[in-house]
């Protein structure tokens, strides 16, 4: 065992540490000021821009196998390089990771659908999630029937990361509803990739934070039989990869606003005086900032040795929960006590605390609830999948 990151990993780290103080921090104000306006991160033409330098410093798809000209740098690489993106909320990611389950495609659908993501000219988006389907899964209700050479899908999905901006979903649905209810949703249901002009609606979802996801509206939307993603009836194995995959890299992503936060905080103790004194003298402060950094010192090691775990070619979905509830939690807290460290400052629009505090609630819901990742962490255990050492 080596608790220490390597030479090549530190010098991505502050590779990519440099590439989000230099290029993303500073278009912060630009984003809030473009939220606060109506209209949600940055233009098309500011993020192209972005993808371009990405490729310059030689980091785009970190994770894209290099046959597709990636970095194909690993899942630990993954996990740093997501902490350090996690510092800012300017909506940037180093491309080509993100959909790890079109790598299931046959050569025609990666030709595509697959490079001309990993080259950032499409986007996608995953739908499973619907009105009535969580956490649930077995609970979807979207229909596929087959016509022809066409599967028809109607129904709605709902809280789509992306569903806005995505030229293409790969969305979920009942192929078999007999098999569906005797598998109690394991089986039955089938990914396709649909693209947008084949007739698929969406709009926006308002929430207290940013960036809104969006529903998915399928009113007898007509997918070729050559948009079936992997094997008929087996997309739900699909979903759990694309979710499971995610689970950590949201505790990564709370690691790294964690850390930013807190810099935030020990920065302002030391210059804000009360009675004479700086606040970073007091107490009940320096508590606040001590639980933050254990905190985020013990989540950093739980997304680590998930992304590690994957390395190595383990099953890592026990470790994935573990990191996703634990990171999240964090996350909630850390933002909060920098909050009430900043006082009525922190509340304000001024400071980019207060959308992170919004931003943070919605980690502990999405790609599983704390309640769901502590259902999955004490059933491994109790039923003998995990043991302890």
């Amino acid at each position: 065992m080596y608790l220490r990151l390597t030479e090549e990993q530190r010098m991505v780290q502050q590779t990519i540490r440099k590439f989000v103080e230099k290029e993303l921090m500073p278009l912060e104000q630009e984003v809030l000021r473009n939220e606060r306006e109506g209209r949600t991160g940055l233009s098309k033409e500011k993020l192209e821009q972005l993808q371009n330098k990405a490729k310059e410093v030689g980091f785009w798809g970190i994770n894209t196998p290099a046959k597709y000209g990636g970095a194909d740098l690993g899942q630990l690489m993954q996990a740093i390089v997501t902490i350090e993106v996690g510092k800012t909320f300017v909506p940037f990611e180093f491309g080509g990771f993100a959909d790890n389950i079109l790598y299931y495609g046959n050569e025609e659908q990666k030709e595509k659908y697959l490079i001309p993501t990993i080259n950032g000219d499409k986007k996608s988006c995953f739908a499973m999630t619907e009105p009535g389907a969580g956490s649930d899964t077995q609970n979807i209700k979207m229909t596929a029937i087959k016509d022809g050479d066409s599967w028809i899908l109607n129904g709605e999905k709902t809280f789509i990361t992306g569903g806005n901006e995505a030229d293409f979903v790969m969305v979920i649905a009942i192929t078999d509803k007999a098999l569906h209810q005797k598998s109690k949703g394991r089986e039955g249901v089938t990914c396709f990739i649909a693209d947008r002009n084949m007739g698929w609606k969406s709009e926006y979802i308002h929430t207290m934070g940013e960036g809104g996801p969006a529903s998915l509206f399928f009113d007898n939307v007509r997918v070729p039989e050559e948009n079936i993603l992997g094997e008929l009836d087996k997309g739900y194995n699909l979903g759990l990869e694309w979710i499971g995959f995610a689970r950590w890299m949201v505790g990564a992503k709370a690691v790294g606003a964690s850390e930013r936060l807190l810099k935030m905080a020990i920065n302002y103790a030391k210059e804000r005086e009360t009675f004479g004194k700086p606040i970073a003298e007091r107490q009940a402060i320096q508590w606040k900032i001590a639980d933050s950094a254990v905190e985020i010192e013990a989540a950093k090691w739980l997304v680590y040795n998930a992304a590690f775990t994957l390395d190595e070619g383990e099953d890592n979905r026990h470790l994935a929960s573990i990191a996703k509830l634990y990171g999240s939690n964090i996350g909630n807290r850390v933002v909060d006590r920098v909050l009430q460290i900043h006082g009525g400052m922190g509340y304000t629009k001024e400071l980019p605390i207060e959308r992170w505090y919004r931003e943070a609630r919605l980690w502990r819901i999405y790609d599983g609830t704390d309640e769901i990742q502590r259902l999955i962490i004490s059933r491994n255990l109790l039923k003998g999948h995990v043991k302890i050492d």
